[in-house]
Order: structure tokens, then sequence, then C-alpha cells
């Protein structure tokens, strides 16, 4: 599949936007977007007030999931489907000066935008990267920890993209997938959402060990995939 503005992240953050209650505009734009072909989001600083809305900060549990990942100062973390840069703070505290902030997206205004959040917030360890829908665009061994958050539902090939992580990580290297539960009262479509099961799956195929793990989120599963002793 070649990049498209449609991609990968671009149809998740729809649904990101849906669950930060959007303004009235906001939510008719976002209707608007929906079809076969995806959503668009060319506009990135247009989507900014949805998907940085502090409200996000009561479901999505930040805290939680960065602490989930284990992260350590001077590590390297690739926010796969990073959006507007949500995440990017977080992370960037987490793994201190010495470390490294991947922030992965398939859009490219949203590329562009992250780059000028990191250089307008002082967050000097981020780097913004350019993705296609079913390849991350890390090279192999480069990361020790991959973080896909509200995105994995839309991969087109999710086995195939959870061993493109795979091969990106290095030896102790986790991947933390967090999507929207089958019961959750806000995301996608009942027929889009993943259980946590599915998504162990998924990374399993890749020959990951792959568990849920917590606390628990209000809306969505954590599993977690790490490279198995004999991929070390």
């Amino acid at each position: 599949m070649t990049l498209r503005r449609t991609g990968l992240v671009a149809l998740t953050l729809s649904w990101l936007a849906a669950g930060c209650a959007p303004s009235p505009r906001s939510h008719a734009a976002h209707e608007a977007g929906h079809g076969p072909r995806g959503h668009r989001f060319e506009r990135a600083a247009e989507w900014t007030a949805v998907f940085d809305d502090p409200s996000r900060d009561e479901w999505q549990r930040p805290r939680d999931v960065v602490a989930a990942l284990g992260l350590a100062e001077g590590m390297t973390v690739a926010d796969v489907g990073a959006g507007t840069g949500y995440f990017e703070p977080w992370l960037s505290r987490a793994v201190g000066e010495r470390g490294v902030v991947l922030a992965v997206d398939v859009e490219p205004d949203m590329v562009r935008h992250l780059g000028e959040r990191a250089r307008r917030e002082g967050l000097t360890r981020v780097r913004a990267l350019l993705s296609s829908p079913d390849d991350p665009n890390l090279a192999p061994a480069s990361v020790d920890r991959v973080l896909v958050v509200d995105t994995w539902h839309h991969v087109p090939d999710r086995p195939a993209f959870a061993a493109r992580l795979r091969d990106a990580l290095r030896p102790d290297g986790r991947i933390l997938v967090v999507d929207f539960r089958p019961d959750a009262r806000r995301g996608p479509p009942a027929h889009h959402r993943l259980s946590a099961a599915e998504i162990a799956r998924d990374l399993e195929s890749a020959g990951l060990v792959a568990r849920e793990v917590g606390p628990a989120l209000p809306e969505q599963a954590m599993v977690l995939g790490q490279l198995s002793p004999a991929q070390q």
C-alpha cells in the first residue's frame, strides 16, 4: 500500500475525536469525512483542540499508559500514530535528556505539526517521522519501546505490521498496544473494536510474547508484546 493521507493514523484519530467530545463543528467535520476511503486530516492545527482536549486525560490516563511501557532514562521510544503529539510530553519526560522520542505519523501535515510543537514546547528529544499505513518506517533494532494508541484497529494487515515493529526492537524491547475494547462506551463502531485476546494474537503471530497488562483503563485494553528469549 502506498502512503495516503487517508492512512492509518488519520483513520484512528477520527474515533479519538469522538471520544474527546468535540464541538458540534468538529463533530460534523468528523462525520463528513467518514467513508470507505477513511478520513482526511490535512490541517493538523484544526484538530489540536479535539485531540489534545484536557478531558481526554480522564479516560486515556496517559500516566498509566506510559508507566506500562517501562521506560527508563536514555531509551528510544516510538509513538506510532502520534497524531498531534498528545503523548510526546509524557514520553519525553520518561526518557529524559539522553532519550529519544520518535513521533510517527502517516499524515504529512501531522508530521509538520509534531515538529513545530516539539520546537515550541522545548521537547528537544522528539523527532517527527513520516510513515506509511503498512510500514512504521523504523530501522531494524533501533528502538527500545513502541507505543501504539487507538490505532491498531485500523492497521490493514496487523500481523505483518506487528512483524515490522518486532524487527525494530532492540533486545529486551517492548510494544504496548492500547485500543478500544468491544464494551467501550466511546471509540469506533463495535465491529472495529478489538479485544485484548485479538490484539495479543496479532503480536504473537510475529513471535512476540503477549499479555494484557494493567492498570485497567476505562475504555481500552493494554496489551504488551515482548521479544521471546530466542529473539533477543
